[in-house]
């Protein structure tokens, strides 16, 4: 009996350049965290080019934010506001996707355009007229005035929506003759088959207003109601020449969002392979 050697990849100069373009672009976006975690560490003569003489990793870096700034209060507000935020978006985001994806009703295709065409609006467009609604309710400087502008998002309900849309209908039909209601049917089993998605939206909804800037800085001028982003402005301008704090505070900024991208990963795949995006 013989044996059929497996094949060898053939390496061509297109895989290879393909290749090295792949690990140039990894090293530029490595190199930054790299960069930043490692100068947390040093003293401030070190990161600022002062001294060219290695020396020993240090504490105080961090021990200094936490002690004489309210760097704590920051990331509790950013916790507070990012976490709200996921919890009602995802709420709304999956009933209103599921209500376009499932119900039949007049101006169901026409009410998901328009939802759709906000996508193509950015912020700076609608910021003005945002804050003045915000302002007009007297939501400025409240945690209110931070969460409730930022539930709104048409990506995730488009994404579920297409999400939902893939689901086989006989799942509905099957509950339907049993006599389930349609909330019944979307929270026993919609909800419990969305898992995937949620879990990738829940990254992505996150992440997104854990980094918000422009809106915070708008919205509040209480130091109390200051995020971590605005807390690291803060710092810029505060300790321009001490960039040894600044990589200290940004550090300790990251770790939530490292964190919570590695709790989720496998979700996230999964909820790409669900979703049929290639």
């Amino acid at each position: 009996m013989t044996t059929v050697q497996p094949r060898r990849p053939r390496w061509t100069i297109t895989k290879s350049a393909l290749l090295l373009l792949g690990i140039v672009l990894a090293l530029a976006t490595v190199f930054p965290l790299v960069w930043m975690v490692t100068g947390s560490f040093k003293p401030a003569d070190e990161v600022n080019g002062a001294s060219l003489l290695p020396s020993e990793p240090t504490l105080e870096n961090f021990v200094y934010v936490f002690t004489q700034v309210p760097f704590l209060r920051y990331m509790l507000n950013s916790f507070i506001v990012s976490a709200a935020v996921t919890v009602l978006a995802l709420w709304f985001h999956s009933m209103a996707a599921y209500a376009l994806a499932r119900l039949r009703f007049p101006g169901r295709e026409t009410l998901f355009l328009m939802i759709f065409s906000t996508m193509l609006v950015s912020l700076p467009v609608i910021l003005i007229p945002t804050f003045v609604v915000v302002r007009t309710l007297g939501l400025v400087d409240t945690y209110a005035g931070l969460i409730v502008p930022a539930i709104f998002n048409a990506f995730g309900i488009f994404l579920l929506r297409q999400f939902y849309v893939s689901l086989p209908a006989e799942l509905e039909e099957a509950a339907l003759v049993d006599g389930a209601s349609y909330w019944r049917i979307y929270r026993s089993i919609i909800l419990p088959l969305s898992r995937p998605i949620l879990s990738a939206l829940t990254v992505f909804f996150f992440l997104t207003n854990w980094n918000s800037f422009v809106w915070p800085l708008t919205i509040t001028s209480d130091p109390d109601l200051r995020v971590v982003q605005l807390g690291i402005a803060t710092f810029q301008q505060q300790y321009a020449s001490d960039w040894n704090y600044v990589l200290a505070a940004a550090t300790v900024a990251a770790l939530p969002t490292l964190l919570i991208f590695f709790v989720f990963q496998k979700q996230i795949v999964e909820s790409i392979k669900s979703a049929g995006f290639k």
